[in-house]
This record gives C-alpha cells, sequence and structure tokens, in this order.
C-alpha cells in the first residue's frame, strides 16, 4: 500500500517532468470520501472540488464547470459517487498544473455500470435517472487497460502506478507562444484567431498582447471569471465588458479609441453575437478551444471563421501547463473522444455500404462509432461529451452508417419521438404541459398547432455528416433512404434544422416537407428554425395536408415575423375565419399557446372582427414591436402585454359568436382540467 512518502515522491517526479495523473477511487460513499481526504492531506495544493456537496474550500458544482475556463489549479478531486458529469471532468483537467492529481471518486467498481447516474436526467430525457452502461463499462475497459491510470478499489490491494517517462520537459518554453504574438503586434487590421488545444496558453498570450500593444485593448468573454489568467498577463491592460453589455451600447457610448478587441473563449458565445462583436473595432482576436468541453472548437473553427472576411488563424501545438506526453491529457482525449475530431481524408474504391449499429457495439465495435462520433463533431457547430454520453446510453438513439471497408464516410444519429397520449398531446398543443423530449413531434403540437404529430410514432434525424471529400456525392441523400427503409411501423421521418436555401434544398431532394418555420433565430447558426416531415403514413400524409394549408394561409401574415426568407408557397385567398381558426384562436386566447404560433389566425381575426382591439390591431396591423406597445400603452412587460392579448382575443371571439365561444372555451378548459 502506497504510503506519505511514495506519493510524494511520485508527485515530485511528476511535477519535474511536466506530468499529471488520475488517481480513480471506487468504493463505498464514505471509504471514498475517507481516502480523498487522507490524499488532499498528503499533497499541498489547492485541491477543487468538483461535484454536488462542497468537501473542499474550493468548490464547484457540475453544472457550473464553465466557470473553471481560463483558471489553473494543483491537484482536484472530481466526484462522480452519484452522476458522471463528462464536460465537467473535461473543464476541470483542463485546469490542473504540472505534477496535479486528478481524483476521480466512483461507486464500488462492480456495480457502478447498473446504478443509476443521476447526470442521465440531462440527456436521457426520462423521467427519473437510469444506468449508462455502455459509457461506464467503456470507461472502466479504459482505466483497465491503461497502466498511467491509478485505481484504488475497496477491499483490493494498491500500489502506485510505474512512474510515466517523459522527455526532459522545459517549462518555460514560450517559443511558439512568442512567434504567434510578435506576429499578431506587427498585424494590419482584421481578424486573427488561434484555436488550439486545451493548456497552451492562449488566454497567457491574449493578456501578453493586451500588456504590450501601445494602444488600446478592450476584452471580452463568456464570464469575466474565466478570465482570470488573461487578467493576471495583462496587468494594468486590462479592460473587461460584457458582450452583451457592449452590443447594447450605441456608437457614441461605445469604448473609443480601441485597437484591439480580444475574445477570450469565443466559440462559447453563440456565434450571432460574435458576428456583432467583430465589426466593432479595427483588429479583433478570437481565440477558442480545439477540443474543449462546450464542444464547440472544430465547429466554430469549420462554420464561423469561414463566414468572416479576411481571417487570419494561428494555431498553437505545443502545451505549457504541462509535458506533451501528458497521460491525463491522453486519456481525458481517449476516454471522451476528443482527440483527432477531424478525420483523415481518405480515398477508396470500395463500394459504399449501409449499416444499422446499436448502442451495444460502444463495446463490441469500438474504433467504428467512434469513427461516426467523430465524423458528426467534426461537421457540427456544437457536440459535447454530453452528445457522447446521450448516444451511448439514451433510449431511442438511432445510427446510420455510410461506410466504404473500414472507413465511415457517412453518419446519421436519429432519435425515436412521439407515441404521446392523446390527453397529453392535446395539453401540450394547449401550452398547459411541455414534458422533456420528442423536440420536432411536441414542437409540431405545441408551436405548429397539430397535437397529433406528437401522438404519431415518429424518428427525428438528429444529425448527419459526410466526410468533405465525398460530399455532394449522393451520399446523405442515400443514407436518408436506407433509414426510411428502416422505419417500419412509424408514421414518419423528422427533421429540425436552420433554415436556408441550400439545407432546404437538400431536404426537400430526400422527400421531405416543410411543416412549420419558427418566428425566433437559432443560437447556435443565427437562423430561423424550420421543422419538417417525410410521411410515412397515411396519417403522416393527411397531417402534412393541413399542414400546407395553413403554411400557405398563415404566410402573408407569418412573412411579418420572418424577414429575408422566400418560400414558393401558392398564394392563398382564403382569409375568412374557419373551424382550425377557431380551435387555434381559443388555444390562444383560454388557454396558454404562444402568440407567434397563433400569428396568422389572430392576424384573420383583426381583418374579420370589428371591435376595438387595440393591442392586437397595433400589432397586427401596425406591425408595433412589444415595446413600443408597452410604452404606448403603459403596459409593464411582455407577460403584461400577452395578457392583455389574450383578453382582446376573447373579447373579439365572443363579439363574433358568443356559443361557438363558449363551446370553444370549454373544450379548453376540459383540457387543462385533464392535464
Amino acid at each position: 500500500m502506497a504510503g506519505v512518502n511514495d506519493t510524494l515522491r511520485h508527485s515530485e517526479h511528476l511535477r519535474q517532468h511536466g506530468l499529471r495523473q488520475m488517481l480513480v477511487i471506487s468504493g463505498d460513499e464514505s471509504w471514498c470520501q475517507h481516502q480523498a481526504e487522507q490524499w488532499m492531506a498528503w499533497l499541498p495544493g489547492d485541491w477543487m472540488w468538483l461535484g454536488d456537496a462542497p468537501h473542499s474550500p474550493l468548490h464547484c458544482a457540475p453544472a457550473a464547470a464553465r466557470t473553471l475556463l481560463g483558471r489553473e489549479f494543483l491537484h482536484a478531486v472530481f466526484d462522480a459517487r452519484s452522476g458522471f458529469h463528462a464536460e465537467a471532468l473535461a473543464a476541470l483537467s483542463g485546469t490542473l498544473k504540472s505534477g496535479s492529481w486528478l481524483l476521480m471518486l466512483v461507486p464500488d467498481w462492480s456495480r457502478w455500470a447498473s446504478l443509476p447516474d443521476t447526470d442521465s436526467l440531462r440527456w436521457s430525457e426520462q423521467a427519473s435517472a437510469i444506468p449508462s452502461s455502455n459509457f461506464i463499462r467503456r470507461f472502466q475497459q479504459l482505466v483497465e487497460q491503461d497502466d498511467s491510470v491509478a485505481l484504488l478499489q475497496q477491499h483490493q490491494p494498491f500500489t502506485l502506478p510505474p512512474l510515466p517517462t517523459s522527455a526532459d520537459w522545459q517549462a518555460d518554453d514560450t517559443s511558439e507562444q512568442q512567434a504567434v504574438l510578435d506576429a499578431l503586434l506587427s498585424s494590419e487590421p482584421g481578424i486573427s484567431v488561434i484555436i488550439a488545444p486545451r493548456g497552451r496558453g492562449k488566454s497567457a498570450l491574449a493578456g501578453r498582447l493586451a500588456a504590450r500593444w501601445p494602444g488600446r485593448c478592450l476584452i471580452t468573454a463568456p464570464a469575466k471569471v474565466a478570465t482570470d489568467v488573461l487578467a493576471e498577463f495583462a496587468g494594468e491592460a486590462f479592460e473587461f465588458i460584457a458582450p452583451d453589455r457592449l452590443l447594447a451600447l450605441s456608437p457614441e457610448q461605445r469604448p473609443q479609441p480601441v485597437d484591439w478587441l480580444l475574445v477570450d473563449e469565443a466559440a462559447a458565445i453563440p456565434a450571432p453575437i460574435l458576428r456583432q462583436l467583430v465589426p466593432l473595432y479595427p483588429r479583433v482576436l478570437l481565440t477558442s478551444t480545439l477540443q474543449g468541453y462546450e464542444g464547440t472548437g472544430r465547429g466554430f473553427m469549420l462554420k464561423f471563421c469561414a463566414s468572416l472576411p479576411q481571417v487570419t488563424l494561428r494555431k498553437l501545438d505545443q502545451p505549457l501547463r504541462w509535458s506533451a506526453n501528458d497521460p491525463l491529457e491522453r486519456f481525458i482525449n481517449q476516454a471522451l473522444l476528443m482527440s483527432d475530431l477531424e478525420p483523415a481524408a481518405e480515398e477508396s474504391t470500395l463500394p459504399l455500404q449501409f449499416s444499422f449499429p446499436e448502442q451495444s457495439d460502444w463495446l463490441t465495435q469500438p474504433e467504428t462509432l467512434s469513427a461516426m462520433y467523430q465524423l458528426l463533431a467534426s461537421a457540427h457547430y456544437r457536440t459535447s461529451p454530453l452528445d457522447l454520453r446521450r448516444m451511448m446510453d439514451a433510449p431511442g438513439m438511432h445510427f446510420s452508417l455510410a461506410s466504404q471497408g473500414n472507413t465511415v464516410q457517412g453518419a446519421m444519429l436519429l432519435v425515436d419521438e412521439g407515441g404521446v397520449t392523446v390527453a397529453l398531446s392535446e395539453a401540450v398543443w394547449a401550452g398547459f404541459r411541455r414534458p422533456r423530449g420528442n423536440l420536432v413531434a411536441q414542437s409540431l403540437a405545441a408551436h405548429g398547432g397539430w397535437p397529433e404529430a406528437a401522438q404519431l410514432r415518429s424518428r427525428r434525424i438528429s444529425r448527419i455528416a459526410i466526410a468533405p471529400e465525398q460530399r455532394r456525392q449522393g451520399i446523405g441523400r442515400q443514407m436518408v433512404g436506407q433509414s426510411r427503409e428502416d422505419a417500419s411501423g412509424l408514421d414518419y421521418l423528422s427533421v429540425s434544422f436552420g433554415f436556408t436555401a441550400e439545407l432546404w434544398a437538400f431536404w426537400q431532394s430526400c422527400g421531405f416537407r416543410l411543416m412549420r418555420l419558427g418566428s425566433q433565430h437559432e443560437a447556435s447558426s443565427g437562423c430561423y428554425t424550420a421543422m419538417a416531415i417525410l410521411p410515412l403514413s397515411k396519417q403522416a400524409e393527411h397531417l402534412h395536408t393541413c399542414a400546407e394549408k395553413r403554411l400557405q394561409r398563415d404566410w402573408p401574415w407569418l412573412q411579418r415575423l420572418v424577414h429575408g426568407i422566400k418560400l414558393n408557397l401558392p398564394e392563398s385567398d382564403d382569409r375568412q375565419l374557419n373551424e382550425e381558426d377557431w380551435r387555434e384562436l381559443a388555444g390562444f386566447a383560454w388557454g396558454h399557446r404562444p402568440f407567434e404560433a397563433s400569428f396568422g389566425a389572430l392576424g384573420r381575426l383583426v381583418s374579420e372582427c370589428q371591435s376595438d382591439l387595440p393591442l392586437l390591431n397595433g400589432a397586427m396591423v401596425g406591425e408595433k414591436s412589444a415595446a413600443e406597445l408597452n410604452q404606448h400603452f403603459g403596459l409593464s412587460g411582455r407577460k403584461a402585454l400577452l395578457a392583455g392579448w389574450r383578453q382582446e382575443t376573447q373579447r373579439a371571439l365572443m363579439s363574433l359568436d358568443a356559443a361557438a365561444s363558449e363551446r370553444w372555451q370549454s373544450v379548453v378548459q376540459a383540457i387543462k382540467a385533464l392535464s
């Protein structure tokens, strides 16, 4: 059994060679706690404790792991005894300096994979916690196969692992960072981007730029607490402003003169906000983590930077806080599939083959499913360890692969949806309930106005990716066709995407038909959300026929909410209120249906009703914003305005047909009573 002296000598060796190591402590809760406290007493350090309950002066809840960005610690504990928050583990490991131990507390080794994991409440869409057997078993396999990971089990003998070997490490070797800094100091106006894995000195470099620049630099980031390292190196030149605060200022109010806007951890800021930030000042530096726990780095580079003019992309490869051969970084990257996220291009003359792996294949075909995940991660703006957990263990996951030999050329993730009871789907339609899961099926009920969409059984295409060298070869359409053939017993396939003409043309070519267009921009893409289905049953065909007619009738009004989108829809001359409109208006008036979801029906109501409807007329005819209406009528905010809209709708319906109004009010009240 290793004692304090052995542990101290081992830790000193790690420090001298720029290495960090993991110790997994497995057993009863109290025993694990005692072992962690013993190690904390043996080794002086910061000992950041990441877990639901604080057991150290430095403590962070898993949900707040983002606040650890840009900070440094010596030693840490990751408490996974009740739940395994993978993104928090990745974030914590990136904060540890050389010589650090990362202690992981886990349940009994033999029972761990079968125990409910509280973290599953974030990704399983289940009412209660479920085991995450595939993820945990794979993690255990990796621990047992890696000689650099120490495993301390209750009732089992323990010795420290062999001392890792490493080439001589120079902790102060900043030559790579210095070369990039020199280039930035002499750069012309424009946009510079630094993308690198954690621990490469991005924040320090940005701080040094602020300190050495002869003029003024302004610093922004997702959170000020995450700029500790940057602030340390910037010294007196550190001047921080939050992104939303900067954008809220008028041009006259913004800090001036400013030569550089330094955006630290830029990939954690929504793309629409970044697009507004980059034109504000002559020089902009965006730093982003290549393989961050938030899962935005690779997609940030591919999607956002490609859309900017005159971008200079720079990379940092050499770590500063640890050696290039660090065992902790290697293990975390392998366990969470955060390394080599951009698959190497491979040409093949082999025929294309399609397959449908199962979740259990994560244990039997790890190379194939890892390649699938890496392809999906390389193509999407936000892919994180949360997605990995969901793909491994969440119920209702389906995979589709297109391969040439052992090379994955196309990958698709699909999720089962629907099958909701009539009572629940009606409650969702009325706005009284919004249970977890069923993204498209629920949205078609809650926003599209079709509760039957949630009752039918469907499968949503969550993500699709094609290897870059294989794109525009029809592989995506073939994969959709294969998934259609594999959808026996389902009513429709669905997809939700940020609407662009190019994307919609692709989904149309696959047989999808538009069901609804949202009025809000997606946070990541900045596009309006679109939802479409590929009908597989007569019920789904009927559903789309009804939705298509409604979209045609609503489009003259919806164009006021969604700007810059052209749909080739035949013009509808049906502008009179019908039974479907009464149903929609009743759901808005006496239920909780959203204003935007009822926009078309409300427009027709205002056109037909002669009653005094100042708030509705102001929005529908005057096209005034909510803020303008609140100011004009002296309302306290959006909630008061919405209540006013509902009351006016009630009065208008009663003036048109009191008997019908009472009947529909009773229908909505009955739905509420059953919800």
